[in-house]
């Protein structure tokens, strides 16, 4: 009954940190990534402008990461986590007001630090601390998965919301004021909806509920000595997660612009277009959890170079067809799995903090410089992707082509990494 009650303590944990991994990031990539097509519209902006605001957020949220790492180390995360989640809540009011191309960078500079700073590597801690050593697969791929389904859920509501707007048959908004009062909606239902969490994590996330899900592990530790700092800052090991998170995190932002390339390329409506991007996100928890089991059994390494290779493939073909007017249906097929493979990698990439025997005091730490290295797409994918898609009917190829050389970067991270892992796990061997 003790063990039982335990459990339900942890699922419940992680139920809410899993609401608010999601919340954190709705209001500044939800509205943008679901309903890119009418976010542009309502805000009059390019694609290169959306970009480059998407850049600036970028430049702020690298620069918090590993100061938040180190915070992380020292205070409760539930208290981070809330505090994180009002501050975001608030910057959706400015929103509502619907602020100038200059007030939108200004908003998103705030938001790269209220939702990295002291949120980012605090969430990642409380998971890894919510499972066993051989369960950290299935811990992030829970984390992940969950966050999708979450996603999903608010984003399909989030449909019927638009469809409330001033809203014509063919699914399309005729001027930037018809889409601001669609977009207004939006932007008040996630708002809402952050706050909430904001109060969901302050109550119900303890300190209790993440060390009482491993026994074997302590949440209070001693502050990380610089000694401890340095070797983690020099640990290649680190710094090859670093690029696996670079690369997934850049597969993962080239679907923000499939909405638009179904809509340019094929002629969908913008409502289409939303559509298509929720149902493929469905997928989501259920490519992160099979993605996790899977990583426990084969190790998470081999999971990721595979995972990486494979998303290279498909988005040649996918560029290729783009210059060939290739049959619709197999387009999707492709797009949907490159959905499936990012999500899985998603799913799975910091479970080689574990992996790599990273001890667990410096846990903030190393997710601090990894996440410095592997958010840095926030700084530069949307400002490249966006003026290679303003160029003209050869951009999404030129796109497409660009994200699949970024997948056999990341599968050669994997891969080296798996190797000295193992050369790792050989010495202790013989030393043992």
């Amino acid at each position: 009954m003790v063990r039982e009650g335990k459990m339900t303590s942890v699922m419940g944990h992680m139920l809410i940190i899993i609401l608010a991994g999601e919340l954190i990031f709705a209001l500044p990539f939800h509205l943008a990534r679901f309903f890119r097509p009418t976010f542009l519209q309502a805000f009059g902006l390019t694609n290169t402008q959306l970009g480059d605001i998407f850049a600036v957020y970028g430049v702020v949220a690298m620069l918090s990461y590993f100061p938040g790492g180190i915070i992380a180390d020292k205070y409760p995360p539930n208290r981070l986590m809330s505090f994180s989640l009002l501050a975001t809540a608030l910057g959706g009011l400015y929103l509502l007001s619907g602020p100038s191309h200059f007030g939108l960078t200004l908003l998103f500079a705030y938001w790269g630090a209220t939702t990295v700073l002291v949120f980012w590597a605090a969430m990642i801690k409380a998971t890894r601390l919510s499972a066993p050593s051989h369960r950290q697969g299935f811990a992030f791929g829970l984390l992940d998965g969950g966050r999708g389904l979450a996603a999903s859920l608010f984003a399909s509501v989030g449909i019927l919301l638009l469809s409330f707007g001033t809203f014509n048959p063919q699914g399309d908004f005729s001027n930037a004021g018809e889409a601001f009062d669609a977009m207004r909606l939006l932007i008040l239902y996630y708002t809402v909806l952050t706050a909430l969490a904001a109060g969901l994590t302050w109550f119900f996330v303890s300190v209790q509920a993440e060390s009482g899900a491993n026994d074997d592990i302590q949440l209070q530790e001693q502050p990380l000595p610089a000694s401890s700092l340095g070797s983690t800052l020099i640990n290649p090991l680190v710094w090859l997660q670093g690029g696996i998170v670079i690369c997934a995190y850049c597969g993962y932002k080239a679907l923000d612009n499939y909405s638009l390339f179904v809509v340019q390329h094929y002629g969908w409506s913008q409502v289409e277009g939303a559509q298509f991007i929720t149902f493929s996100s469905y997928m989501r928890p259920v490519a992160a959890l099979v993605a996790g089991m899977l990583a426990d059994r084969l190790r998470t390494s081999k999971m990721t170079y595979f995972l990486f290779a494979a998303l290279g493939l498909v988005f040649v073909g996918i560029a290729w067809m783009t210059h060939f007017n290739a049959a619709i249906t197999l387009v999707l097929a492709m797009l949907l799995f490159t959905f499936f493979a990012v999500f899985a990698l998603r799913g799975i990439y910091f479970a080689l903090v574990d992996e790599s025997q990273i001890r667990m005091g410096a846990t903030g730490t190393a997710v601090g410089i990894i996440s410095v290295l592997g958010f840095t797409p926030d700084i530069f994918f949307a400002s490249i992707s966006g003026r290679m898609l303003d160029a003209g009917q050869e951009g999404f190829g030129y796109y497409f082509l660009f994200v699949a050389g970024i997948m056999f970067v990341g599968c050669l991270c994997a891969l080296l990494l798996a190797l000295k892992v193992n050369k790792i796990r050989k010495l202790q061997a013989a030393s043992a």
